[in-house]
């Protein structure tokens, strides 16, 4: 098939600002907040998911038809009004795009294509879209849809006008078996109607993680990325949209191919994936994308206003008080791989068996294991052990891969895995399948999707919900194991970023953050006073246990008073919510599928009795008491993110003080007030300013900050230098244009008696604050407690 550039490419982004479209909040509220949200500073809109969806769908990532834009929202004639609006306020839109899955809708017949193959099998024109393995179905692909057994259910099934119903379902008859009586009719399709538990070991089509509503697509044939990218490309090459966000590209057979087909096609745009990196991973260099979405930045953000020692007491603090096993939360190693066990072997047993049948394939492939006799349970117990051991989300093939990561797969994780036979003959099977994995390319495809999954469903949406010392490491891409990085880690870290990923992505917050970047600056303060934490922990839970006997787990409880803190006010309704979702996906008392009515019911008691009721002023002390440290934390994070290299992403709100829980408390629309309104002064208003003046600074002076611009670590001098992260930033090749000061853990800073002679030196040229009363400019070595005493950050700007 012949690929067709688009015709030009539109500009980087200085900055882009997060909206997350809903039917409550289409294209036309959008539009309405265009001229507030472009006296920001931003250069582009940043639009979730835009395309057709499931009815009512609040995040959009749940596509039904890939050629339409979403009707809920205002259709493509609503697109194309909210682009012109943008740009009569100089702004260009980037898309969220979902190239791996499609949803699997109640009706089915939402999704045209799928409808199709439900109809007609594998002779489907659509059949090829779908990663169906249609041998391991005898031809029939299971929609596991019945609330009980099929026998159970049988009476609840109805055919009218060629159309089988269920509930809210309805599926295609095949033509000739409308009157067949029933049980012979539902064997006759080329689907098979299944209790929703078989999904987990019985699912014969590949999914995002274990949600079975959604089906993968398989992108890496020509004509399915053409008929799925059609209307995109469309509105790229016509210049209605400006840029690209890559949903989960992890989750496709070859992201780098993906991603040079999406390249060629679209002439090059700026576009950012969302690849979640490990601590010590990289980014593919050969992939064509500007980089990733920002969970790599949001990491060093978070971690370099974390105090290590204080959060180390914290640690220890936490052990004490909830007595948690090492692997349910008491050890964070321990952890991991006890939730990888859990969830290799529960929820992602049916993609295991979809493994072992692959790895079938691979030995008939194989000239010297044709006649090799390796038993089912071998090949099954080899991989599981292969794939709780990878240390990232997946491997990649040549040319993207990383050889030192390939090498050790060969040596350590095949070690590893090994240990795990007590016959040393059947260990044998791990060295094949080790060596399968990486030279088969059907098995190398399924095992780097499997593993993606496995990653986030036990890391992101397991141990992070079961290792709490501090929620705020618990964060998508973050490491709880090690939660405070020094300033030199976050230099090292940004210089590499302007040298290989200049125009990256980078964030504090998004629509997928377990708790906003307030909300964790808030709990990287208690890292500052653990002992604080620990005596209000105490008065607390002792005074909860008096007020009515109300009894929890320690363990939750320690996440019922971290989370109310987070948010700072005992919002019954949305700290609810998040505990809830929090205690399901940890699965140690509930679950989402084996939901516990009794512990969940006591979980609420304990919230009304403790950060509801007897609690809520000691907390409210207490958050007063933490607030200077949490002030500095709030704006030194927002000043160092819109900064630092990259291309900062504003989620809808943070522009203000904004404290969220996960979704959906992340996802509710927000307000705009009238430009101008950052009059006054407090947290909010500080923060305002600050935004703007940073992303005002950043679409003013472009050349400061982009590809061809520096970064410069500054050192203070002095005994609390290392409460002082500094950096300049400008043309390349020149000295700093501007220069970013922020404070750090200003709890010991404090204590120890503040800056005490601490200075800056600055590099050559007399400089103005931005963001500070006063107007006379500095010089030379500028003295921070001067400069720092009226914010705990400063944007210097050279006269």
């Amino acid at each position: 098939m012949t690929e067709h550039p688009a015709r030009s490419v539109a500009p980087v982004p200085t900055a882009t600002y997060r909206v997350q479209l809903q039917p409550d909040h289409p294209f036309a509220a959008a539009a309405r907040d265009v001229p507030a949200i472009a006296a920001l500073g931003v250069s582009h809109l940043h639009l979730s998911p835009v395309l057709e969806s499931v009815p009512g769908s609040t995040h959009g990532y749940d596509v039904t038809d890939p050629t339409r834009v979403r009707a809920e929202l205002g259709g493509e004639a609503g697109l194309r009004a909210l682009s012109r609006t943008a740009r009569e306020h100089g702004l260009g839109l980037v898309v969220d795009i979902v190239p791996n899955h499609m949803s699997v809708p109640a009706p089915v017949s939402l999704n045209g294509p799928l409808w199709s193959v439900l109809a007609d099998g594998p002779a489907s024109p659509y059949a090829h879209w779908f990663d169906i393995d249609w041998e391991a179905g005898d031809g029939r692909v299971l929609l596991p849809v019945l609330g009980g057994r099929l026998n159970e259910e049988l009476d609840a099934l109805r055919v009218a006008d060629g159309v089988l119903g269920y509930a809210e379902h309805r599926f295609p008859v095949r033509p000739g078996t409308e009157t067949l009586p029933l049980p012979d009719l539902l064997d006759a399709q080329h689907y098979r109607l299944g209790w929703w538990r078989l999904a987990r070991t019985d699912l014969n089509y590949r999914r995002f993680f274990s949600v079975s509503e959604l089906i993968g697509v398989r992108v890496e044939d020509p004509e399915v990325f053409e008929a799925t990218h059609e209307r995109i490309l469309a509105l790229l090459e016509e210049g209605v949209v400006h840029g690209l966000r890559v949903d989960h590209p992890d989750g496709l057979a070859d992201p780098g191919g993906y991603l040079r087909r999406l390249h060629r096609r679209t002439g090059g745009v700026w576009t950012v994936v969302e690849k979640i990196l490990g601590p010590d991973e990289r980014l593919p260099r050969g992939w064509p994308v500007a980089g990733t979405t920002g969970y790599d930045a949001l990491r060093r953000l978070d971690a370099v206003f974390v105090d290590p020692e204080g959060a180390a007491r914290l640690t220890d603090l936490y052990r004490e008080v909830t007595r948690v096993a090492d692997d349910a939360g008491g050890d964070w190693a321990a952890t991991v791989h006890r939730a990888a066990r859990e969830v290799i072997g529960h929820e992602l047993d049916a993609e295991v068996r979809r493994l072992v049948r692959a790895t079938h394939r691979a030995l008939a492939r194989s000239d010297g294991q044709r006649r090799g006799d390796h038993a089912d349970w071998a090949l099954t117990r080899a991989l599981r052990e292969l794939l709780v051991r990878l240390p990232v989300y997946r491997l990649y093939r040549p040319p993207d891969d990383d050889p030192d990561l390939t090498d050790a797969f060969l040596t350590d994780l095949v070690a590893g895995a090994r240990a795990a036979f007590p016959v040393p003959e059947e260990a044998d099977t791990v060295d094949l399948v080790g060596r399968l994995v990486l030279g088969d390319r059907e098995l190398f495809a399924r095992f780097a999707q499997v593993s993606g999954a496995l990653r986030a469903k036990s890391v992101e949406d397991t141990a992070f919900y079961r290792y709490l010392p501090l929620l705020s490491a618990a964060e998508v891409g973050g490491d709880p194991g090690r939660p405070a990085l020094p300033p030199a880690d976050f230099h090292a870290y940004c210089a590499r970023l302007q040298r290989d990923w200049p125009e990256t992505g980078t964030a504090l917050s998004t629509h997928d953050t377990k708790r906003s970047a307030d909300v964790r600056a808030a709990l990287a303060a208690l890292s500052e006073d653990p002992a604080g934490w620990g005596a209000l922990l105490r008065q607390v839970m002792e005074a909860t246990a008096r007020s009515g006997g109300v009894g929890l787990d320690p363990h939750t409880a320690w996440l019922v008073w971290q989370t109310a803190h987070g948010l700072g006010v005992p919002d019954r309704a949305r700290l609810a919510g998040a505990l809830l979702k929090s205690v399901r996906e940890a699965g140690l008392h509930t679950t989402w599928t084996e939901p516990d009515a009794v512990y969940e019911a006591r979980v609420e008691r304990y919230l009304d009795a403790g950060p509801c009721g007897v609690g809520r002023a000691p907390l409210a002390a207490f958050a007063e008491a933490t607030g200077p440290q949490t002030r500095a934390n709030v704006l030194g994070m927002a000043l160092a993110h819109l900064t630092m290299p990259g291309v900062p992403d504003l989620y809808q709100g943070t522009e203000r003080v904004y404290r969220a829980l996960v979704d959906p408390d992340n996802r509710r629309p927000v307000a705009f007030d009238a430009p101008g309104g950052t009059a006054g002064k407090g947290p909010a208003q500080e923060k305002e300013r600050l935004t703007r003046t940073a992303l005002r600074l950043r679409r003013d002076h472009p050349q400061w900050f982009g590809a061809d611009a520096h970064y410069t670590p500054l050192a203070a001098e002095g005994p609390a230098a290392e409460h002082c992260l500094a950096f300049g930033r400008g043309p390349g090749g020149q000295s700093p244009a501007v220069v970013t000061v922020v404070s750090r853990l200003t709890r010991r800073l404090a204590d120890a008696g503040g800056w005490r002679g601490t200075a800056l030196p600055l590099p050559p040229g007399r400089w103005r604050n931005l963001l500070g009363p006063d107007p006379r400019p500095v010089d030379g070595r500028a003295a921070l407690g001067a400069l720092l005493a009226d914010l705990p950050v400063a944007l210097l700007l050279r006269e």
